[in-house]
């Protein structure tokens, strides 16, 4: 069984420093995705990729793992980049 760690991050328009603090492991897919003939819709008999566990910590998240016998691998945090801009450049 393999996972992914990553940090929660929030999508720009709600992009505060307070909610995007926890850590997410989700479970990778094993079987991988395949179309049901009768309904067209997509489908896995692997429910465990569906699974995501929350953190408060990384260090929470990988001694999960650990303590499971989870492989893991860890997606590191992107950097938070500011736009500095002033009202008038809207106008331009």
């Amino acid at each position: 069984m393999a996972a992914t760690i990553f940090q929660k991050i929030e999508n720009n328009m709600q992009r505060g420093r307070l909610n995007g603090q926890g850590w997410i492991l989700t479970f990778n897919n094993l079987q991988g995705i395949h179309a049901d003939p009768l309904t067209g819709w997509q489908g896995g008999g692997d429910t465990q990729g569906q699974v995501q566990l929350g953190f408060p910590s990384f260090e929470a998240a990988v001694a999960y793992a650990r303590r499971e016998g989870i492989d893991y691998h860890v997606v590191p945090t992107p950097q938070r980049s500011l736009k500095i801009q002033s009202y008038a450049e809207n106008f331009k």
